[in-house]
């Protein structure tokens, strides 16, 4: 079945399943481009791919308000049980666990974790989404690296990349990984919410277009497409 993939900006996704939704990195009330504040999500799981404030801003109070499952390295897990929310399920690099609709494999990812405070926040990772029959690829913060080609090697319907630099991979590296995922369809994520990592999303698509094989589809925020 087909799934549908809002972004709702920064680094946060809603991915609509036939078995309910899941929230990707939630960052909504303290984010300057967000479409909908944290009270107004309803959701079935989170997935958190590190602890930096732009990714697990909301995560607690989501979690709590919907009882939904949390999936996420241990140390998040740790942090996110300190405040009281009880349905975590901790995993690691090449894990494997179910999500609603399917299933959620945690992959490596290049790149910081550390809560607020400066503590440790356990290794950072992607995800790898096998949902109602559809692979999606969800970067999470990272820079480009070779195991990309080993992760299209399941065959991708969709990768949502990083394009913002500074923090992350930026337009030229996204491209090549594009090239190495060889997903159907691939889609920017984490730029334009501060200056630092604003990019112009119709050139990024154009390169895209010009070195892969992929299609890009830029979303605007609060904007929707169906993967599948």
């Amino acid at each position: 079945m087909p799934i549908t993939l809002t972004w709702t900006g920064h680094a946060t996704w809603l991915i609509d399943t036939s078995a309910g939704r899941i929230v990707v990195d939630p960052f909504f009330d303290e984010c300057p481009t967000a479409t909908m504040k944290a009270a107004e999500v309803e959701c079935r799981a989170i997935l958190i791919t590190h602890a930096h404030f732009d990714h697990v801003a909301d995560a607690a109070a989501i979690a709590k308000q919907n009882r939904a499952q949390v999936v996420c390295n241990f140390e998040i897990s740790q942090w996110l049980g300190k405040q009281g929310v009880g349905n975590v399920f901790p995993c690691n690099h090449g894990g494997r666990v179910a999500i609603p609709g399917g299933t959620s494999k945690m992959e490596i990812a290049f790149h910081s974790s550390a809560f607020a405070d400066g503590t440790y926040g356990g290794n950072p990772g992607g995800f790898l989404l096998e949902i109602d029959g559809v692979r999606i690829y969800v970067a999470g913060d990272t820079s480009l690296f070779s195991d990309m080609e080993r992760i299209g090697r399941i065959g991708l319907d969709a990768a949502i990349l990083p394009i913002g630099d500074v923090f992350t991979m930026g337009v030229e590296d996204s491209v090549e990984a594009t090239r190495l995922l060889a997903p159907k369809v691939v889609l920017p994520s984490h730029y334009g919410t501060w200056p630092p990592i604003e990019q112009d999303p119709q050139a990024w698509a154009a390169m895209v277009r010009a070195g892969t094989a992929a299609e890009p589809r830029v979303l605007g925020l609060g904007e929707s497409t169906t993967i599948g």
